[in-house]
């Protein structure tokens, strides 16, 4: 069964946080005969986005009009404060989150799950420099500093900052598609897994 995997990205978003976990999941199905995942890019629009520290990208698909989404993962970076403005972004978010089978915050992406009330009383993770802030947007999350990621609900799960990613697209790999996989591609990387 493939899956499909898209993942949120947006101005300033950290180049990390997105193209972790878009190796993980994509390198995992090039070596299983493109048969685990099928990976993509979304945005608020098809213009291009440009990323922290200037990379540019073209989103592969807007939030209007994209393929049913099975893991949603959430990019961080600074953009995600000016995100936590757009009602419709959020009301996407929101709706996504209730259809797809994962969703996984990286860094501060954890700002808009806690935006739209997915951390209430549940542990979460996010880059070190954002937990202050997230006492105002999640008051009533439960943080895990010292943890590199955690599952914040059945569904649900949030990483610490940036690298956090990867490690946490590994975890869910390795949940989805067992340990000999995951090792696989983390071998084909080079990568050396942190764990929670």
């Amino acid at each position: 069964m493939i899956r499909t995997v898209g993942i949120l990205i947006f101005n300033d978003v950290e180049v990390l946080d997105f193209a972790g976990p878009f190796e993980v999941f994509s390198v995992t199905s090039q070596l299983n005969d493109f048969e685990s995942f099928q990976v993509f890019t979304i945005s608020q629009r098809m213009d291009q986005i440009l990323a922290v520290n200037g990379l540019k990208v073209i989103p592969d698909f807007a939030i209007e009009k994209h393929p049913p989404i099975d893991i949603l993962v959430i990019s961080g970076g600074q953009g995600t404060n000016q995100l936590l403005s757009d009602d419709k972004l959020l009301q996407w978010l929101k709706k996504i989150y209730s259809t797809c089978q994962v969703t996984l915050s990286i860094c501060s992406g954890a700002r808009l799950l806690g935006k739209i009330g997915l951390l209430d009383h549940k542990p979460f993770c996010t880059h070190h420099e954002v937990y202050d802030h997230m006492k105002v947007m999640a008051p009533l999350g439960i943080p895990q500093r010292d943890k590199r990621y955690v599952q914040t609900d059945e569904r649900l799960y949030t990483s610490g900052g940036i690298s956090a990613g990867i490690d946490l697209s590994f975890y869910i790999v390795e949940r989805l598609l067992g340990s000999a996989i995951a090792k696989r591609t983390a071998d084909y990387m080079e990568y050396r897994r942190l764990e929670k």
